[in-house]
């Protein structure tokens, strides 16, 4: 595929084949379509080459050959439009001369019949199935030239055509080699440590998981993985789109294509090659080309239409004005050829896709991953924002302040039953509990049998008694009520903006863990860049006390709070927001939040931190636990919605102009595709700006 246009086809073709209530996904980029394995692949190139266009199955060639297979593809078209060219300059100069007019026609007619060789297969393809498309108009138009006896006109239709044709190759593959520029970030090879201090060079994805890699100074890292020797400062901005390198050593965890800038380090492998998180980026980019947002489905709508629409009105301008007004026929035919070559909808289709594209592949090389086109059209609309607390507006990162056992129990013990049902936990109050209690030399073993409560909290059997921690509100579940003397110190607690998590056993409560969570350094100027770009309405939705949501609402200037809620409350709220408001984005790292995202106009999960079912929920998932990176997405976002505009008001502007200088006799054949080829350049070359990122948005923060 060289062209946008060219999906319509293809996706008339297979639709037939399809099962009932799929259909065929199309990577334009890489050229490449994708249908259910149950379906022939003979079958579906066979229903290909009857649109005119050649296919084969992706994996009967290896990435080398499908790249040289397009090379040799792009060169043809090219020299096809170059010998056009020469042979229609050939016969300008020849028409001049005087004696030579049959060089002339001889010249014209290799032109003509070049271009005409380029799109006769797909414009007797498009007569057939009754859907015109620019080949078809393209083929009328040199027709009727040639009938009209205007030979020069006819070559220069056709010359033009065929560079039109090399032009939007070229500008679809700056576009492919753009983007494979700032995805293709995975080393070729890994450096394996082997017995007896001597190494082994392998390809990333023959290294086996729990495997030992050496990675030298300036080296990119191979796989995921975990340092175990050494210590550097990592540049982890081809993943996360931190701007200053990050220090690590032995147990940090590092990620395949970051850059390792000091000395050598040992890592142990965590992940296979593909299942890497920069493998993953990597899908997840291609599957969003997939994805098309409301004006890429609008253009489509809208070029389908049109194309028909146009080829009625030129058919009504070649026959009416004579018919009804005696006009000469010559003149009505060649304002209705006009019209034909300025309808091509290559421009308007190709203005959106590209820009779409490319906005996304410059999101995730800045460490923001978006899983379509149409979330980023939902974040260029967004009037507010819904945060989550812990993890997120917070670092996450909290840490015990006090443990006070009731009576008949003591703090060790409280420890233990809290750090036993937490030790394969992944919430950060659990993370900071357990670490608590190693510090303090607590011993405990993990529970058994530990069940999850969303929203309250977790069970288990601890020592053979059945335990349980969560909120204090939560604490009635477990049967007894609050006792008195927990509820008021548990309130002392909360309301000194601190996060209390109760704990007891079958016996009953045995006391309580305050623990506190700073809030994220550069919390307060992220939420102040979202206000400067719009968003005017931020709000917290957290599961944690009153007490807590509000001092940490207040030092952020955060507009409205709702604290103490359940997975399906934070639901509830953003269905409030959304009413209010009308587009709304989530944004949160746990469990907790999977529900609101999904229910929010936008889901945003802080990547790196989230869970994976957070990131699964969420519509975009900032690979660094990074607010900043929320306002350079609305930036960017409109950034893209702008060149989008930008393009189709072009594209437009020209096939108007150009359809009043037919009706004044003022255009020309050859004026008309120029302009048209003109527009189709210019509106690929500005939506490939994107891949630039915002020039006034800055990278996302550290």
């Amino acid at each position: 595929m060289c062209c946008a246009a060219e999906i319509p086809v293809l996706r008339a073709a297979i639709e037939p084949l399809m099962p009932a209530g799929q259909e065929p996904a199309f990577d334009l980029l890489a050229g490449k379509m994708t249908v259910p394995a149950s379906i022939s692949p003979d079958v579906v190139v066979a229903a290909i080459g009857k649109t005119g266009m050649k296919a084969e199955p992706w994996e009967a060639a290896t990435a080398t050959d499908r790249d040289r297979a397009a090379q040799a593809h792009r060169r043809r078209q090219a020299a096809m439009a170059a010998l056009s060219a020469a042979a229609t300059v050939a016969a300008l100069a020849l028409d001049q001369a005087p004696g030579l007019a049959a060089a002339a026609r001889g010249a014209e007619l290799v032109a003509v019949t070049i271009g005409l060789w380029m799109v006769l297969p797909k414009a007797a393809y498009a007569l057939r199935a009754l859907r015109p498309d620019m080949n078809l108009l393209m083929t009328i138009a040199v027709l009727c030239a040639l009938i009209m006896g205007d030979w020069m006109e006819a070559a220069s239709v056709s010359a033009l055509f065929a560079l039109s044709l090399s032009l939007e190759a070229w500008s679809t593959e700056r576009a492919r080699r753009g983007i494979a520029a700032l995805l293709d970030l995975a080393p070729t090879q890994a450096r394996v440590k082997r017995p007896h201090d001597t190494e082994e060079v392998l390809p990333p994805d023959m290294v086996a998981v729990g495997e030992i890699c050496i990675v030298l100074a300036g080296e990119r890292i191979p796989l995921d993985g975990r340092i175990v020797a050494g210590e550097s400062l990592i540049n982890q901005a081809p993943i996360t789109g931190e701007s200053l390198p990050v220090p690590k050593g032995p147990g940090g965890e590092v990620f395949a294509g970051t850059i390792n800038t000091e000395g050598a380090i040992e890592i142990e492998t965590l992940k296979p090659a593909s299942d890497s998180t920069l493998s993953k980026v990597v899908r997840m980019v291609e599957a969003a080309q997939g994805r098309k947002s409301k004006v890429e489905r609008w253009i489509d709508r809208f070029a389908a239409i049109y194309t028909p629409i146009v080829l009625a009105v030129a058919v009504a301008v070649a026959v009416l004005p004579p018919l009804l007004l005696g006009r000469g026929w010559q003149e009505g035919i060649f304002q209705a050829l006009v019209l034909l070559v300025i309808s091509c909808p290559c421009a308007l289709v190709i203005s959106t896709p590209l820009t779409v594209v490319a906005a996304m592949a410059s999101a995730a090389r800045a460490g923001i991953l978006v899983k379509g086109g149409e979330h980023l059209e939902v974040a260029s609309r967004l009037t507010a924002v819904a945060f989550d607390k812990t993890g997120t507006i917070t670092l996450g990162r909290p840490e015990v302040e006090t443990v006070v056992a009731l009576d008949g129990s003591d703090g060790a013990s409280v420890l233990a039953v809290a750090a036993a049902l937490e030790s394969r936990g992944t919430h950060p109050l659990g993370r900071a509990i357990v670490e608590h209690a190693l510090t303090q030399g607590v011993d405990f073993a993990p529970a058994e049998a530990v069940q999850a409560m969303p929203g309250k909290g977790l069970r288990g059997q601890v020592a053979g008694r059945a335990a349980w921690l969560g909120s204090v509100r939560h604490l009635a579940d477990q049967g007894g009520g609050v006792p008195p003397a927990l509820a008021s110190l548990a309130r002392e607690l909360a309301e000194g903006g601190r996060s209390v998590v109760a704990v007891g056993d079958e016996r009953g409560p045995l006391g309580v863990i305050a623990l506190s969570d700073p809030v994220r350094p550069q919390a307060g100027a992220a939420l102040a860049a979202l206000r400067r770009a719009g968003i005017a309405h931020q709000a917290m939705l957290t599961g944690d006390n009153a007490a807590t949501a509000r001092r940490v609402a207040s030092s952020l200037s955060i507009d409205t709070v709702h604290a103490e809620l359940l997975p399906d409350e934070k639901s509830q709220a953003i269905e409030t927001l959304l009413d209010r408001f009308g587009t709304v984005a989530m944004v949160g790292d746990g469990i907790n939040d999977a529900p609101a995202m999904a229910r929010s106009s936008l889901g945003i999960a802080m990547g790196v931190a989230g869970s994976d079912t957070a990131i699964e929920a969420a519509d975009v998932a900032l690979m660094a636990d990074d607010l900043g990176c929320l306002a350079w997405l609305v930036g960017h976002s409109r950034r893209m919605m702008r060149i989008i505009r930008q393009n189709i008001g072009f594209a437009i502007a020209v096939k108007a102009v150009f359809a009043v200088l037919a009706f004044a006799d003022l255009a020309t054949l050859w004026g008309a595709i120029a302009a048209d080829t003109g527009a189709a350049l210019l509106v690929a070359l500005n939506g490939l700006r994107m891949l630039r990122g915002p020039a006034s948005a800055p990278r996302p923060m550290t």
